[in-house]
């Protein structure tokens, strides 16, 4: 048999999330977010559940054209645009649109050759200082993209830094340059600012196309599952495990890589298959919630490669293949990401190839 880590993987939470936001952005189109494999979630499932999206949107060019491969002809965004003109064609032959943030990829637009237009997502560096044109040279790079008989439509796009703060303040400044700055440029232009944590808080800023990433998988924008609960949106990713092996400890026995737990009394652990090689953080500390049998457990111990342990006492009934669910439906990842003192966003994406994956 196996090992009996997996993956499970559930399309129509991915539909459902996807229906609740555009309760929440009832006005505005929807690029769903599937970078990063779609989140860790599969870019092939990602696609099956969230079929009813105005577009998608991703990095690499190789992934949009997988899902071209998969039967996908609408609307996909390359959200870092292309870096060669060898991409740029490729994109060009699948009808991609692309993001614009530097002078170099107008350089490659204006290079291009043959026939057809590409629709462009012209960035602004609004205040997070990442990618995008300086509000000073904006306009410039907008004119200069207008002229090109290579360039089809030009949405506005900038990219908020602490969309997810519960209060406008949290967009205020970001989004009072970028209308500043476009304000000459016409208000009719399209545009596009939203990601998770705007669509949820801010609907003054959702416009004409929202992007939401994390919040279609089901998990919190800042990483706190109680500000998503009583939303409806549903865990996508459920990863599962059993335990393999029992063992009786005495008071003062320890566990583990480094004996960074000692048993305080007399106490029984499990053994789980699951550790970093599987995903797992390995820094995560003693106590971090675990879920055996249904119940919350914490781990003790160091993470290792292939294995993590956890406390029975709260669930004596527990032994060899009890079923254990190191987040999902019944423990949100960001309780568990929290308590590792990271984000759900991460541990989402850092399940390894080696976890079989599950999608019904």
């Amino acid at each position: 048999m196996p090992r009996p880590i997996r993956a499970v993987i559930r399309t129509q939470a991915l539909s459902s999330n996807l229906s609740l936001v555009r309760q929440y952005a009832k006005q505005s189109r929807i690029w769903s977010v599937v970078k990063a494999n779609a989140y860790g979630h599969g870019l092939q499932a990602a696609w099956r559940g969230l079929a009813a999206t105005d577009g998608f949107a991703l990095l690499e060019v190789f992934e949009g054209v997988r899902l071209r491969e998969f039967g996908w002809q609408g609307p996909v965004l390359l959200l870092e645009g292309v870096f060669d003109a060898a991409d740029l064609e490729l994109a060009r032959r699948h009808g991609f649109t692309i993001a614009v943030h530097k002078d170099e990829q107008i350089d490659l637009l204006a290079a291009a050759v043959g026939p057809g237009k590409t629709d462009i997502y012209l960035k602004m560096n609004s205040g997070m200082n990442r990618l995008g044109f300086a509000p000073a040279a904006y306009a410039a790079a907008y004119a200069r993209l207008r002229a090109l008989p290579q360039v089809g439509e030009i949405v506005l796009m900038t990219h908020f830094a602490n969309a997810d703060a519960p209060d406008r303040k949290g967009i205020a400044g970001q989004l009072g340059m970028f209308e500043s700055t476009i304000g000459a440029m016409g208000r009719s232009l399209s545009r596009s600012l939203s990601n998770s944590g705007a669509i949820l808080q801010h609907p003054e800023a959702h416009y004409d196309w929202v992007r939401p990433g994390i919040i279609l998988y089901g998990a919190a924008p800042r990483g706190k599952s109680k500000e998503i609960a009583g939303l409806g949106l549903k865990p996508v990713m459920s990863l599962e495990s059993r335990i393999i092996a029992v063992q009786q400890l005495r008071a003062g026995d320890t566990v583990g890589y480094g004996s960074r737990f000692a048993a305080p009394r007399a106490m029984r652990i499990g053994v789980v298959a699951c550790g970093y090689a599987d995903g797992y953080p390995r820094h995560a500390p003693d106590g971090c919630p675990v879920l055996v049998e249904g119940v919350r457990v914490p781990m003790v111990g160091q993470v290792s490669m292939d294995m993590i342990c956890v406390g029975l006492e709260s669930v004596p009934q527990a032994g060899l293949g009890s079923v254990v669910e190191l987040w999902g439906e019944n423990l949100p990842v960001d309780d568990v990401a929290e308590a590792a003192r990271t984000v759900g966003y991460e541990l989402l994406c850092a399940v390894t190839p080696r976890v079989p994956v599950s999608v019904v």
